[in-house]
């Protein structure tokens, strides 16, 4: 699907010199010379490499048509994730570098949506909010205001965020799985 240069985001997949493009980060120019374009940096998913590139807003680039499929976290091993389509049970293996730290929030029977293009996985999304135990925290300190600190803690599946004073080992909370960060306790 052909796009204007204008309408180009942030995680947007692009189809660009015969490869796969996702878009880290885009600036939109209207410079008082000349015509506006976007400056945008992309990375390859094939190549892992990385481009900057300059399109002028009149130029269309090729959105990638991506297929969306649901599918429920089976297991993993060593080198991939293991999910499974509910409909047909067929079970497809995602490599551990595809994921990347998403990986830690995978838990069993959880349902997540895997991104394919030319029937090969690319990515997936987890749903917006995955509820964790803290593992350990640090002591609150006392005499602190409410609004500004926050303190680090570990999670049951290795990953550190920052949490409200408030919260103790042993806690269950909800963390947004996009950025990483405490939601609420439960």
């Amino acid at each position: 699907m052909k796009i204007n240069a204008g309408e180009i985001r942030v995680g947007m997949l692009l189809e660009y010199k015969n490869d796969l493009w996702q878009v880290l980060k885009t600036q939109h120019v209207k410079p008082g010379k000349g015509g506006a374009f976007a400056q945008v940096e992309m990375k390859s998913l094939n190549k892992n490499t990385k481009l900057n590139e300059r399109f002028r807003s009149s130029e269309t680039v090729e959105k990638a048509s991506l297929e969306e499929i649901i599918h429920n976290y089976l297991y993993e091993d060593e080198n991939s994730y293991f999910f499974m389509e509910p409909k047909s049970f067929e079970q497809i293996e995602i490599k551990k570098n595809i994921v990347g730290e998403k990986g830690k929030l995978l838990i069993e029977n959880l349902e997540v949506s895997v991104n394919f293009y030319d029937s090969k996985p690319i990515s997936i999304d987890l749903p917006n909010q995955v509820s964790c135990k803290i593992e350990t925290t640090d002591a609150a300190l006392k005499g602190q205001t409410i609004s500004s600190s926050y303190k680090p803690a570990t999670l049951n599946n290795g990953l550190n965020i920052q949490v409200p004073p408030f919260i103790e080992a042993g806690d269950e909370i909800i963390i947004d799985t996009r950025t990483l960060e405490y939601i609420k306790k439960i």
